[in-house]
């Protein structure tokens, strides 16, 4: 399917060099390549909230719906309980994800619910003119710290691992060929998957050039061995310098919160035949 055939006709507003494009792109690219393959593209959702990052779904021509900040997660979550043949894809801002929408994130992967979770990490907070975020380094300077943050960054790659994810894994938006091949294992996998892109801001965040220099794919790691991904994960910090890999860090497979919802010993029916109550899974 040519990308063409999912495009819409809303004009984009993304500045010139935006890393948007090529998650964009990616996601197109991939979604397409699903079509060809049988899966039909109106059981695909799109969901995505507040910042720069969301005016994707305005751009792809699937189902999509608008989450407030923060809340893209538990908004993807409910869509996957309310019919598990979706595949259901989640698009959320660093400060959307790793801000305000942390503890939704951990959980959905505590219960490895089956979505994709694609994080448009830039590292600041573009819509609202440059604040930091909870990936900006160590001293970065804007509008809300202008002589340097002074708190540490998290990583988000890591604490994803420790919370349960089967799935983890980072792109970069300038490594075209890379992104759409792990968009792809991400929306494939079964079960919560998360891709951290790294996804430059031209205007407030321009990092390209250490993107460029630095970034490196991961060859002959092993993706099923939880410690040696773990050390890969804390090979950067998203605050130090030095190389940064980029790939899939770790993926397991493992039975899916949808999969316990709908078990008959523990699921709505069990549950109904002790209330007297029928709760649709």
């Amino acid at each position: 399917m040519a990308q063409d055939s999912l495009a819409t006709g809303a004009k984009n507003t993304w500045c010139p060099g935006c890393g948007n494009f090529g998650i964009l792109n990616s996601l197109k690219s991939v979604l397409g390549a699903l079509a060809e393959e049988g899966t039909p593209l109106e059981n695909v959702v799109l969901v995505s909230g507040i910042g720069c990052h969301a005016k994707i779904v305005d751009y792809v021509n699937v189902n999509s719906f608008y989450a407030i900040h923060g809340r893209v997660t538990p908004v993807a979550e409910g869509i996957k309980l309310a019919n598990p043949n979706l595949k259901v894809i989640g698009l959320a801002g660093d400060g959307d994800a790793y801000g305000e929408g942390l503890a939704h994130l951990v959980f959905a992967a505590k219960r490895n619910i089956d979505i994709t979770m694609i994080i448009h990490n830039n590292r600041v907070y573009g819509l609202t003119t440059g604040q930091y975020t909870p990936t900006s380094p160590r001293g970065f300077k804007g509008r809300s710290t202008p002589y340097g943050a002074i708190e540490a960054p998290v990583n988000p790659l890591e604490l994803m691992m420790a919370s349960g994810a089967t799935f983890v894994a980072r792109g970069y938006s300038g490594g075209m060929e890379l992104l759409k091949r792990l968009v792809k294992e991400a929306v494939t996998h079964k079960g919560f998957a998360l891709l951290d892109v790294l996804q430059v801001c031209v205007t407030f965040f321009n990092v390209y050039q250490q993107y460029n220099e630095r970034g490196y794919e991961l060859k002959e790691h092993d993706e099923l061995d939880y410690e040696k991904a773990a050390l890969k994960a804390r090979e950067w910090n998203y605050d130090a310098d030095g190389l940064i890999p980029l790939g899939v860090f770790y993926r397991k497979s493992a039975s899916t919160f949808e999969d316990a919802f709908a078990a008959p010993d523990i699921g709505p029916e069990a549950r109904s035949k002790k209330t007297g109550e029928f709760l649709r899974p």
